[in-house]
């Protein structure tokens, strides 16, 4: 197995719903790819079974369905990304995201709870 490899723009996209939906069998996968993009549930299953290949999900078997988990996280692309495109400067990703669109009250106060938590974490 070829572990540590980045997934691909296909896999981000089969990564997204496993991130968001949790486990899930190659028929609930295919549910909501087929909502943006129309492809094979076997089309699904290929790339599943590639992507656990290079260690990015993992699969348990519930009766004839495999139940796919993401093995790779959204925190390893994050690290990735501000790596590649920040030299690790995590501030300079967070000023641009935040310069790049109008923010909601609920975001802000998200973003806002998570900065006191590390500030209230630094002092401990």
């Amino acid at each position: 197995m070829a572990y540590g490899q980045k997934p691909s723009d296909r896999e981000l996209n089969i990564l997204k719903v496993l991130w968001e939906r949790g486990p899930s069998t190659v028929r609930q996968v295919t549910d909501v790819i087929c909502e943006k993009e129309n492809l094979a549930q076997n089309t699904i299953q290929t790339f599943l079974r590639l992507m656990e290949d290079k260690g990015l999900v993992t699969h348990e078997e519930c009766g004839r369905a495999f139940v796919y988990r993401a093995v790779y996280q959204r925190s390893q692309v994050v690290k990735g990304f501000v790596a590649s495109i920040f030299d690790g400067a995590i501030d300079q990703l967070v000023v641009h995201a935040v310069d790049g669109g109008k923010l909601t009250d609920d975001q802000l106060a998200k973003i806002e709870a998570k900065i006191r938590a590390l500030r209230q974490e630094a002092r401990e």
